[in-house]
């Protein structure tokens, strides 16, 4: 006989609870941690089933409104980039040397995933830290109202930004890809929703017309390496012999598609990307890119934020410019003679000047 006195009873799970209930057990949770996102009905069913079968739901921590917790959240639109991981490593070792534990929250290229999360923490945390947020500025205006909040790579009007000098690095990749011969180029653009890819897509456009070239630009794209080969199909309809990508990752991707198809790298086009990940140098040929320090960036953004907690009174709505510059490599190379050919009609160009 199986003993089922109290002591030895197996413990009552949400698992339990959501099987009694008929509902996920990541029902049961938020209904026990979230009551406000789950209907009326579904509240009444879980708990009825709850009481039902004994259970007991562990009590949530919530600091007491006004206490620190000395934790930050380091919010970034997907991880997997290595460059968003080098900045975070700059941030959470000023945030350690700072006594504060940083909290991750990926949000894989979403904005609502990127809202409901933030919505989930702002009670665990003293600030947040939007790095390439997909959020738009009014809803991230409603979340400084409960907390403050320091921007990466981004400009938000009223609140502190640290963001590299765009213009300043592509206008030196264009430069360079005007010193090597080439009179067009491509700029394989990232997703729609991406300021950075606005300030950039600017900044070329800008420097090609005051350097009299030709600029094309193709997209949005997803900031991957199937995003590269994606924009590597729609390059191939009005070829150029230089390629500009929105970061480093699609920069690879539109280099593995076009030699898969048995052009060259620089010989028959030349390629640029944005970062300086881990990535660029072990890619053949090694990919010339145009970055500033993440590092620096991260353990500005920290400093930033957690100067505003420190003076919450004062007027800390900084822009903050980290340098970024050209780092020349193996995959940007002259203008062959024999390519690209010229593009057909319908092509839409940043004009010359006169």
């Amino acid at each position: 006989m199986v003993d089922e006195t109290p002591q030895h009873r197996k413990p009552v799970t949400i698992y339990d609870v959501a099987r009694e209930a008929g509902v996920a057990a990541s029902t049961v949770s938020r209904t026990f941690s979230r009551p406000g996102r789950v209907t009326a009905a579904t509240n009444e069913r879980v708990h009825r089933a709850a009481a039902k079968l004994g259970y007991r739901a562990k009590p949530i921590f919530r600091p007491e409104k006004g206490v620190a917790t000395k934790m930050l959240a380091f919010v970034v639109a997907d991880i997997a980039n290595p460059v968003y991981s080098h900045i975070m490593k700059g941030f959470q070792e000023e945030a350690t040397q700072n006594g504060y534990t940083v909290l991750l929250i990926d949000s894989t290229e979403d904005g609502q995933a990127e809202h409901q999360a933030i919505q989930s923490v702002l009670h665990l945390v003293d600030g947040l830290a939007l790095t390439a947020s997909r959020l738009s500025d009014s809803a991230i205006n409603q979340v400084v109202k409960i907390t403050p909040v320091v921007a990466v790579n981004r400009i938000i009007a009223g609140l502190p930004s640290v963001v590299p000098d765009t213009p300043r690095g592509m206008r030196r990749a264009v430069e360079h890809l005007a010193t090597l011969g080439h009179t067009r180029l491509t700029y394989l653009s990232g997703p729609a929703a991406s300021w950075a890819d606005g300030v950039r897509w600017r900044a070329v456009s800008e420097a090609c017309f005051e350097l009299n070239l030709h600029a094309r630009r193709v997209g949005p794209n997803v900031p991957s390496i199937q995003g590269g080969f994606d924009a590597a199909a729609a390059w191939r309809e009005h070829p150029t012999s230089a390629v500009m990508a929105f970061n480093d990752i699609m920069a690879i991707g539109f280099m593995k598609s076009v030699q898969r198809s048995g052009l060259r790298v620089p010989d028959d086009v030349s390629v640029i990307g944005v970062d300086n990940s881990i990535s660029s140098v072990l890619t053949t040929p090694t990919l010339t890119t145009v970055a500033s320090s993440t590092s620096l960036i991260g353990a500005r953004a920290a400093r930033a934020l957690i100067g505003q907690l420190q003076r919450r009174s004062a007027d800390t709505a900084e822009i903050i410019v980290a340098p970024m510059d050209l780092i020349a490599r193996e995959s940007s190379g002259p203008r062959s003679e024999n390519f690209p050919p010229q593009p057909s009609k319908g092509d839409t160009d940043v004009p010359r000047s006169p």
